[in-house]
């Protein structure tokens, strides 16, 4: 399982797709319209430096448009600011998103993990801050983490931030899932760019405005030095033009974010009260996942039942028996919740 993702709807194309986190509301009309529109563009090479989306993106966040580099998701952007930076040893909390290590592996990078205690809830301690050393050139902290859903106090993460910029470690702040959260502005770091050079950190449109299939996301940092290796070692047209129609649609959606911000805290309240009295222990969720403890088997089981949920046990730090599901929508969190009824009395 070491490349498996959520999200495997081609293998598994009949089953109700909880294994990934994708806003469960409708795409935004604005946003269809924008990439319909498109299509009349499609002769034409997209613009390599996606001048339109990083205009909007500057004004949306209140950032110097220089500080935004965008790329074909969030993951891809990962891959191109590791292979920019080459970094010789890098720290990753464990369990987190796969794709850290994948990156540091493909450059020869000393991977370094530390590994999250289930005692604390998978929070990350302040003896994370000690592993910060010397002898590291990056570091990445998810947040909120994935798969886990913990979102560290902002303090804490301050002060990891401030940290690595003494000691010259990039760190890498992945906050694909912030947008989520009702108060994600006094969680982000976005602001700090300004001040920390040895800050990146890494945003995507794929999980709230469902453009998982259409690929999208952004890095911003202030480092120009680091910006400019990025986009000298990436591929020459990353983003597509219906992508960034879409993007630039998206930032417009005010309403549709704020809709789906409550709608989701909503059912994540559901589905954690639900699945708490069926399962071994259900971790309070940040974002639109939830992240749990069970017998093994369970992912099996699901499957077998039309139900496709994330099985956790290819995360580094994590064993047979956790598993991850997705916020939808509310027929279909029932239909999970009877599932996993079933399951059980079946035993």
């Amino acid at each position: 399982m070491d490349n498996v993702h959520g999200g495997d709807i081609y293998s598994y194309g009949d089953a109700l797709d909880f294994s990934a986190n994708i806003n469960p509301l409708p795409m935004p009309p604005g946003i269809a319209a924008a990439v319909r529109r498109s299509v009349g563009q499609l002769r034409h090479y997209p613009d390599p430096s996606c001048r339109g989306l990083r205009r909007a993106l500057s004004a949306y966040h209140g950032l110097p448009e220089d500080f935004f580099i965008c790329g074909n998701g969030a993951a891809e952007l990962l891959f191109t600011l590791v292979f920019a930076y080459r970094p010789k040893a890098a720290l990753t909390a464990a369990p987190s998103f796969l794709e850290y290590e994948a990156a540091l592996r493909a450059v020869g990078a000393d991977v370094r993990r530390f590994l999250l205690s289930e005692k604390d809830g998978f929070m990350p301690p302040d003896s994370f801050l000690d592993a910060l050393d010397e002898t590291l050139d990056m570091a990445f902290l998810c947040v909120p983490n994935n798969p886990t859903g913990v979102l560290p106090p902002k303090d804490f993460v301050s002060a990891v931030a401030d940290r690595c910029r003494e000691r010259r470690i990039l760190l890498v702040l992945d906050e694909c899932f912030l947008d989520f959260l009702p108060r994600r502005e006094q969680a982000s770091f976005l602001e700090e760019t300004k001040r920390n050079e040895y800050l990146a950190v890494l945003r995507s449109f794929t999980k709230m405005y469902a453009l998982a299939g259409l690929r999208l996301g952004y890095a911003v940092t202030g480092n120009q030095r680091l910006l400019a290796r990025m986009y000298a070692c990436r591929q020459p047209w990353p983003v597509s033009v219906p992508a960034e129609a879409a993007g630039i649609a998206a930032l417009k959606e005010t309403a549709f974010a704020e809709r789906s911000r409550q709608y989701i805290h909503k059912e994540a309240a559901y589905l954690t009260r639900e699945l708490g009295a069926l399962v071994q222990k259900v971790y309070a969720p940040a974002a639109n996942f939830i992240f749990f403890r069970d017998k093994g088997g369970l992912w099996e089981q699901c499957l077998a039942r039309g139900i496709l949920i994330r099985d956790c046990s290819n995360y580094a730090g994590l064993e047979s028996g956790y598993y991850r599901v997705a916020v939808r929508l509310h027929e279909e969190n029932e239909r999970l919740v009877r599932t996993l009824a079933a399951v059980k009395d079946n035993g």
